[in-house]
């Protein structure tokens, strides 16, 4: 590779780029579960675009619907106008994943992107209460605009801000008390007039928190949370914009504790082929708008409204892909948990195809993820400090994948544990 062929993302491209640091290759093909720089060197890829690739690259059921499509003229931009490729995609979320899980829902097509999802629920909430406050946890994360950095937890993601955060309160997450009752806390203040806790709006929670850390709340505890919520007129808000369409098994990762939020974010691989698309699903007295109200100049990205229909069609008609992911998210958990008995100062957890590698040296997570990439596998560190190797291959990454990725983490891990 030539220095001009480099230069231009250091001379150019703004200096927020963050990946291409990680990862420092130019990459030129991509195909399933693998990546391809253009010297040819093949990288697995278990990071799967940040949660936004459940299916793959260039998954080829997809690719061939898309390229139909477009073939045929078919709309692109269409704002939120009605077009067959909406139609097709509303009754597809209808008829494949609200009614056989006997949810109802509203759809709303916000902005294409996870956080412009998480403003509108936040809009929605504090529209419908007439309740300006947002209750959160410790470690979320909820994206980089302003609203959603407020009920996010990480100092340096707030950081970048640069004005107040307001109107929001964090409350500790499932096991941040190490074994305490976490929600106790919040009932207190909710219940005690004189708190200094106003009655929120909303209640904003990941199920797995992803980015910070892969910290996994227990079923039973997210039951009490949803209960909590009902019992004092507070909205439950899910944000299963990683942690949903499959991720941890079942197609929304809050059904494990058979709750019904009142708003649910959806986004990442809603889309199916990595094009952006974001979804807000609220229970229908929720939906109280006003024509405009909450718009966006691409929420009408119907090529994904294209590929968003034949990915929940094809893959999510039966349980196939659930049994299929939490039986390869088996297989990931036996692997690591046996990495953490071979090894010190290590731990595992998560839940179907997300897992974390945790250890107590920080600094160790990123050198085995630097190491990783030289030994040809993607794999990114999340948590407060860096201290996680997560996980995130494609769903439909193959056994004989899964199995040659878990084993290049585990020659990482050795390299790391040898030098230090």
């Amino acid at each position: 590779m030539t220095v001009a062929e480099t230069t231009v993302f250091e001379t150019l491209e703004s200096n927020v780029r963050g990946y291409c640091r990680s990862w420092p290759t130019v990459f030129e093909t991509a195909r399933g579960s693998w990546l391809t720089d253009e010297n040819g060197k093949e990288y697995l890829d278990f990071f799967a675009g940040a949660g936004s690739l459940n299916y793959g690259h260039n998954n080829p059921v997809l690719k061939r619907a898309l390229i139909d499509y477009l073939m045929n003229d078919g709309i692109t931009h269409g704002l939120d106008m009605s077009t067959v490729a909406k139609r097709r995609l509303l009754e597809t979320i209808r008829d494949v994943l609200l009614v056989p899980r006997g949810l109802e829902y509203k759809v709303q097509f916000p902005g294409p992107t996870g956080a412009n999802a998480v403003e509108a629920a936040l809009k929605l909430a504090r529209k419908i209460t007439g309740r300006t406050s947002i209750l959160n946890f410790t470690n979320a994360f909820h994206g980089m605009t302003l609203g959603a950095l407020s009920v996010t937890g990480n100092a340096a993601k707030r950081a970048g801000a640069g004005v107040p955060l307001v109107h929001a309160t964090p409350m500790p997450y499932d096991g941040y008390l190490d074994g305490l009752d976490e929600l106790a806390w919040m009932r207190r203040v909710l219940d005690d007039s004189s708190s200094g806790l106003d009655k929120p709006a909303a209640v904003i929670v990941e199920t797995v928190q992803g980015e910070g850390g892969v910290n996994v709340a227990r079923a039973e505890w997210l039951r009490a949370l949803a209960d909590l919520c009902s019992a004092r007129g507070i909205l439950l808000i899910v944000d299963d914009v990683q942690m949903g369409c499959g991720r941890t098994g079942p197609f929304f990762s809050f059904e494990v504790a058979g709750i019904n939020p009142d708003i649910v974010t959806l986004s990442k691989s809603i889309g199916g082929y990595g094009l952006p698309m974001a979804l807000v699903l609220m229970k229908p007295d929720l939906d109280q708008w006003s024509p405009g109200e909450h718009n966006g100049t691409f929420r009408g990205n119907n090529a994904a409204f294209i590929t968003g229909e034949v990915a929940l069609t094809h893959y999510w008609s039966d349980n196939r892909m659930e049994l299929d992911t939490l039986a390869k998210g088996e297989r990931i958990r036996q692997h690591l948990t046996t990495l953490t008995t071979d090894f010190q100062g290590i731990s595992t957890r998560g839940r179907g195809m997300v897992h974390g590698l945790v250890f107590d040296e920080a600094s160790q997570a990123a050198k085995v993820c630097r190491i990783a990439f030289e030994l040809g596998l993607l794999v990114e560190t999340s948590g407060s400090t860096d201290e996680v190797v997560k996980l995130l291959p494609p769903l439909t990454a193959t056994e004989d994948e899964i199995g040659h990725g878990l084993g290049i983490l585990t020659r990482a891990v050795e390299i790391v544990r040898d030098a230090h």
